[in-house]
């Protein structure tokens, strides 16, 4: 009885690109190492043995480049089949994705073609996606975000159009797009359900992309859904699956650190600031120890200001008022000026704390500031932070600093954003 014929692709390549055997092929792949840049890689013939098997094993990104340079085709002409390929979707994938999706069907990506677009088309897709990441923080979301979903829209038609290293590359650019835009969705505009759709794709992109931080990226943020929702059994297994993801990595100190706080802040919207405060604290022990790691470039919405942030809130929800005045008042402090946003989150919260002190007249000098701030740049969170404190501040809701609040709150341009986001 004859034996499989194996990977009969890669063995027509093979001899149609003149390696007559498997032992010439191989010397041909160490010997093309050094001269793209690889260094020296040496290929045995047991390797080239087990792609041409009938179950051959996905290449490593280096052998991906050998094999795509001497034998000029992409690597899934050759008869490999990526672990993450829609259909063949590893119960690694699927679980992540049920983790933020539960019972939802997460459509596929294209298949990956014969490679329409150039080789550059990855990092000139990525181009756009970094100067996205940096608008963020200062653009209106309301004019950013159709851009950047546009732009993901984009992205996810010009996967069909790539293969090999090329597809990652654009499928990690892709992930960051599509997180970004979850990102706008739930802290900006506070459109849970939307957000919940564009963290599944964006999850989906990372595994297109095999990136496993940007993966846990991903399930953190969508962790905050369940957590502010106070589903917490929810927002604890996502969590579980970003750090799962984080240790592939590997991930940087300051990247656990931020999945602490993530954590931190979905305990204390679930009415368990105490544990908040513990996690607050295994963070910053963590950054305390943290070596010279470096995080992704894409990883900007955390440092070691943003988890001072972090705590000085759930200090606040622990009743902790002068500890979170202080460690607020920190905060504000040191901020960037390019951190519009954070700020007027700490603004509110000054102001939600003044007002549990019983003196209105500074919370309401904290409101007013942080009104100031969303007249420049609209944050949902931010006037979350604010209602909040207005809410705080009903007791003296007769005086002349309160009502003066309320002629800001319920101006007809502050009125208007709210509803329209």
């Amino acid at each position: 009885m004859r034996g499989s014929p194996g990977n009969t692709r890669l063995k027509a390549a093979r001899q149609h690109a003149g390696f007559a055997s498997q032992q010439a092929f191989a010397d041909a792949l160490t010997r093309a190492a050094s001269r793209i840049g690889l260094g020296h890689i040496e290929v045995s013939t047991r390797q080239v043995r087990r792609w041409e098997s009938e179950s051959p094993p996905w290449p490593r990104a280096d052998h991906q480049r050998l094999l795509v340079h001497v034998l000029g085709l992409p690597v899934e002409q050759l008869g490999f089949t990526p672990p993450w390929a829609a259909g063949t979707q590893s119960a690694d994938n699927r679980s992540s994705a049920d983790a933020i999706n539960p019972g939802g069907r997460a459509l596929p990506f294209p298949a990956a073609a014969a490679g329409v677009q150039p080789p550059t088309i990855g990092a000139d897709y990525m181009a756009i996606t970094v100067t996205h990441r940096r608008l963020y923080w200062t653009v209106q979301p309301a004019h950013l975000h159709p851009a950047v979903a546009e732009h993901a829209r984009l992205g996810t038609y010009l996967l069909a159009e790539t293969s090999g290293v090329t597809r990652r590359v654009l499928a990690g650019a892709l992930a960051e797009s599509l997180l970004l835009v979850g990102r706008i969705e739930f802290f900006d505009l506070r459109q849970p359900t939307d957000a919940e759709t564009s963290f599944v794709r964006a999850l989906q992109a990372a595994g297109e992309a095999d990136d496993p931080l940007l993966g846990a990226a991903v399930l953190a943020h969508a962790a905050f859904i369940p957590g502010w929702a106070k589903r917490r059994d929810g927002a604890i297994e996502r969590l579980q699956a970003a750090r799962t993801y984080a240790r592939r990595g590997p991930a940087s100190a300051e990247f656990l650190a931020w999945i602490d706080a993530v954590e931190a802040e979905c305990e204390t919207r679930c009415d368990r600031p105490r544990e908040g405060l513990r996690l607050i604290a295994r963070a910053e022990k963590t950054l305390g120890e943290a070596k010279n790691d470096k995080s992704p470039d894409w990883f900007n919405w955390f440092s070691p200001v943003r988890l001072a942030a972090f705590k000085g809130n759930t200090e606040l929800k622990a009743g902790h008022l002068a500890q979170a005045h202080n460690t607020l008042s920190a905060v504000l402090e040191s901020l960037p000026a390019d951190e519009a946003k954070q700020r007027t989150v700490i603004l509110g919260d000054l102001a939600v704390i003044e007002a549990g002190r019983k003196k209105p007249e500074q919370a309401c000098a904290y409101a007013q500031r942080a009104l100031d701030q969303l007249a420049r740049t609209w944050y949902a969170t931010g006037m979350d932070r604010v209602t909040e404190a207005r809410r705080a501040l009903q007791a003296w809701a007769d005086t002349e600093h309160v009502r003066a609040l309320d002629d800001r709150i319920y101006g007809w341009q502050t009125t208007l954003r709210a509803l329209q986001h």
